[in-house]
């Protein structure tokens, strides 16, 4: 009896579909390192402003820059967290309060709020994007993801304001903020219903997130308040 011929290898037809994977799974990643250095920026003006030492300085930067995406891990049950799967957002975050500190120190540079409404601002629309990309990923129900979005991108700036000692600027500040995330959220989810690439809902979500948050700053766009008759 002859021998069988050798197995034929298939074609690689999936090679786009392995490129557009790993160009999907690198901007992700990209997002969630430029949301993490650009809170971690707003931390350490928190801290400065608040006249920390050294070690206030990095637990504010800390918190600020893993407190959304560590809740929303916690929430949506992801071992490990986003921040131990990569251990090198710790060190990056702690190479940069080192620089921060220093330049301002040399430059004799004093951060006002507004300055750092700018970081807040570009952290809350790359986060939103990150939490609900990775909520629409696990699965999860429309408005679940929409508020993994929020989660992911407010609650680090919540927990920076409280650990220095003041009323979240989310809620105290009156213009729109949350309400970004939530109108980022709902961006994403159509334009993945629609069948928009991944790339493409991830970038329109951080720029409609951001950009409406420095247009409501920009604009003196306020939330009505509440308000008790006397």
């Amino acid at each position: 009896m002859g021998s069988l011929p050798p197995a034929r290898r298939p074609p690689r037809h999936n090679r786009p579909m392995e490129n557009i994977n790993t160009w999907g799974s690198w901007l992700r990643h990209a997002l969630e390192l430029s949301a993490t250095v650009a809170f971690a920026l707003s931390g350490v003006m928190a801290a400065a402003r608040g006249r920390l030492d050294a070690v206030g300085v990095f637990v504010v930067a800390f918190v600020a820059a893993f407190g959304g995406g560590t809740l929303r891990d916690l929430l949506l049950d992801q071992r490990p967290f986003f921040w131990v799967r990569h251990v090198e957002y710790v060190w990056g975050i702690l190479a940069l309060g080192t620089a921060a500190m220093l330049f301002m120190r040399q430059r004799h540079f004093e951060p006002t709020e507004r300055v750092m409404q700018i970081p807040d601002a570009l952290g809350l629309g790359l986060f939103a994007a990150v939490g609900v990309d990775v909520a629409s990923r696990a699965g999860m129900p429309a408005l679940v993801c929409v508020l993994m979005g929020i989660v992911t991108g407010v609650f680090g700036g919540v927990l920076r304001d409280i650990v220095c000692n003041e009323i979240p600027s989310a809620f105290r500040d009156h213009r729109p903020y949350a309400v970004c995330a939530f109108v980022g959220g709902w961006v994403y989810l159509g334009l993945s219903a629609l069948g928009a690439p991944e790339w493409v809902a991830l970038v329109s979500t951080v720029t409609i997130t951001a950009g409406l948050r420095l247009l409501a700053l920009w604009r003196d766009w306020r939330l009505p308040l509440w308000q008790v008759g006397h």
